[in-house]
């Protein structure tokens, strides 16, 4: 990485800050249209999301309003911008008083790091770095976040140690131990994805919160256990991993709410406050960024280095723009539309994809299924899973061609409870839909015989199998229609199940759904039919295009 940060049209940013200095309204909207996004990449990351980001955020441009006369040298300028919003993060944490960290406050945190891994859909080590950023203490991430711009090429090393106020010399020394503690936090979170049986222990009066006591606990257990030592495969430094995540996520009701009313009438006419650049403050940062799009459950600023002032209008995004990129609503099977339905002339059909499974209530079990699409079949076959099931961690399924398939589940809360890791679509080529579900009850339901809320999940005597949250709930055989190639990848981890795969047709799916109950057992029930006969069909939660090393990490509600 070169030293110092070359700027093809700096000349063109000088003479806009020497502009705005001096009161031009038109120089003054195009600095803060240029540069809001940097302001909030900084904040947003050495903050980790937390909910006062909008409110540093509004600080650091107002008092980078209120002070650009005093600017001596334009070259200095981003430097000098990223050091107010550092002062403005370190001023937010000293008037937080330590009574405001308790454990509300801490759920009122929006957790920068959840939130990039589901909405930019990271994998691997990428996933991984993203959530050691919340094992650092508060010093640390915040020069992560300027470290992170640096290896973006947004800021030159000068102006990381000017931000932080030290040498380029003593900077170096900062980002190296900086560096060594992201990667002990980064062996912490590969070792709490598959912990072994000292560290479940260990964690088990663990509150879930990472924080430096815990982070030094667990690095010890780590450095003295084999196991959770063992990095199963090449580790790729932070460094190559950190240019692909160079987002930060921006909330979609994300606004500035400036008071200009309390300003003084020097500062405001030595600023040259404009309508324009009032509105560019106060609308949501997508609004003024050409780098702005919309990703799955909110919006996020994509940091292009501004080497030239932005146009001076900006250019909505098109609705074909929009519509592919917005996320999905989930929509149960039941309001999915019927075969016989047309789409509304005003409305476009949905998409392949748009509609992923979502949580349901369990039907009652006299309730008889609606009736089952026949979709075409040309044959599907199975490759890869062992004979006796997919019973542990790893092992994998591959479904090619077109027809019918089924997954039979078996939960073994008597051999190991607690929390189930998902099993995974991976490498979807084609279309994947969930048609039906049967087998005569829900994974939920209790089995004959059983007493005290014993359910197919476990029980008071053994344990119960959690699902993740926002998981859909399996019933004992899960039917699927496949059109291509996928992969379906067994994540065992804490609790313990199995999963036996079947091609079918479609008269075998549609005589299990709809085989009566056995009166005499009110636990068993009719099926269930998902299939709309259209895409409107659910996709599973779990599928992706992608083949991520590690199957695990693919997002829930994924769309395809």
């Amino acid at each position: 990485m070169t030293e110092e940060r070359i700027d093809v049209d700096g000349r063109e940013w000088r003479d806009t800050i020497a502009a705005a200095q001096v009161g031009d309204r038109q120089a003054l909207d195009a600095l803060v249209a240029g540069w809001l996004p940097l302001v909030y990449n900084v904040v947003g990351r050495a903050l980790n999301g937390h909910v006062d980001v909008d409110d540093v955020v509004q600080e650091t441009m107002l008092r980078a309003v209120d002070n650009l006369g005093s600017l001596r040298d334009p070259d200095r300028f981003r430097s000098w911008l990223v050091a107010i919003a550092m002062r403005q993060i370190r001023d937010r944490a000293r008037r937080r008083q330590p009574a405001r960290l308790d454990q509300s406050s801490a759920q009122d945190a929006a957790d920068f790091a959840e939130l990039t891994v589901l909405r930019l859909q990271l994998e691997g080590q990428r996933r991984e770095v993203a959530l050691a950023v919340c094992w650092l203490d508060d010093e640390d991430r915040r020069l992560l976040s300027l470290w992170w711009l640096e290896l973006a090429g947004e800021l030159a090393r000068r102006e990381l140690a000017e931000a932080v106020g030290i040498s380029r010399q003593h900077a170096a020394v900062r980002v190296q131990r900086m560096k060594e503690r992201l990667e002990t936090s980064r062996g912490i979170v590969r070792a709490l994805d598959g912990a072994c049986a000292d560290l479940c222990k260990l964690t088990a009066r663990w509150n879930g919160r990472p924080d430096s006591v815990w982070r030094k606990r667990l690095a010890r257990h780590i450095r003295g256990c084999a196991y959770c030592s063992d990095a199963r495969e090449s580790v790729v430094p932070a460094e190559r991993l950190l240019v692909g995540i160079a987002l930060v996520p921006v909330p979609v009701g994300f606004t500035l709410s400036l008071a200009f009313g309390g300003k003084t009438a020097v500062a405001t006419t030595s600023v040259g406050w404009s309508a324009k650049a009032l509105s560019a403050l106060t609308k949501p940062a997508l609004a003024v960024t050409a780098g702005a799009a919309i990703a799955a459950g909110g919006a996020y600023v994509v940091m292009h280095r501004p080497d030239t002032p932005p146009p001076r209008a900006a250019v909505a995004p098109t609705a074909e723009t929009t519509t592919s990129r917005q996320p999905s609503k989930a929509v149960s099977p039941s309001a999915a539309v019927s075969p016989s339905s047309s789409p509304s002339p005003t409305k476009k059909a949905d998409l392949y994809g748009t509609v992923v499974d979502t949580v349901e209530s369990a039907p009652a079990a006299n309730t008889p299924p609606g009736t089952l699409p026949r979709r075409a079949e040309k044959g599907v076959t199975a490759t890869g899973q062992p004979a006796t099931g997919m019973t542990h961690r790893g092992e994998t399924v591959t479904l090619a061609g077109q027809g019918y398939f089924r997954v039979h589940w078996q939960i073994l809360p008597g051999q190991r409870p607690g929390s189930l890791a998902m099993p995974t679509w991976t490498g979807l080529k084609g279309r994947l839909f969930h048609v039906a579900s049967g087998g005569g009850h829900r994974m939920d339901d209790a089995p004959p015989g059983a007493t005290g809320g014993t359910t197919y999940m476990g029980g008071p005597a053994t344990g119960v199998t959690v699902l993740p949250s926002g998981a859909q709930q399996m019933w004992v055989n899960e039917y699927y229609w496949i059109d291509g190639t996928v992969t379906l990848d067994q994540n065992e981890t804490v609790a313990d199940y199995n999963l036996f795969v079947q091609t079918s047709t479609w008269d075998d799916v549609n005589n299990d759904v709809h085989k009566a109950p056995i009166r005499s057992n009110d636990w068993q029930r009719y099926g269930f039919v998902r299939d709309t006969g259209r895409d409107t069909t659910p996709v599973p939660q779990y599928v992706t295009h992608a083949t991520p090393a590690d199957p695990a990490t693919v997002p829930q509600r994924s769309r395809v």
